[in-house]
């Protein structure tokens, strides 16, 4: 188990954008660049979704409907990972998480959440 943490969430106005942040600084680089990444989203009452995902490929894909207004990135020197969010809307209310899952194992770590509000 990986320990990640993610940052950046908030309290936004619809139309408004955020990114979110997500660090797993306990890895080394050449460790890191083996993970694939993706966040997911869960909101109130609803089952955790995917949002995004970038594989160490650099492939990337989309849940239902985000392509237009969301997009991932990845900083391996950092070992970093980063959500960038535009044009917010109230249904994109939820508690986001980072995902890491390794290429060669599939072992699979998750961070705590961090909780995106967007206001009407």
């Amino acid at each position: 188990q990986v320990q990640l943490v993610e940052s950046g969430g908030g309290l936004v106005q619809a139309g408004g954008s955020l990114t979110l942040s997500c660090t797993a600084a306990s890895l080394s680089i050449s460790r890191f660049s083996r993970f694939d990444v993706a966040w997911y989203r869960q909101a109130p009452g609803k089952q955790r979704e995917l949002v995004t995902s970038l594989s160490r490929r650099g492939i990337v894909r989309y849940g239902d409907s985000l392509r237009d207004r969301f997009s991932p990135s990845r900083n391996d020197l950092k070992k970093m990972v980063y959500l960038h969010m535009n044009g917010l809307k109230p249904e994109d209310t939820a508690v986001y998480y980072c995902n890491l899952r390794d290429s060669t194992t599939s072992d699979e770590s998750w961070g705590q959440g961090t909780q995106v509000t967007v206001s009407s």
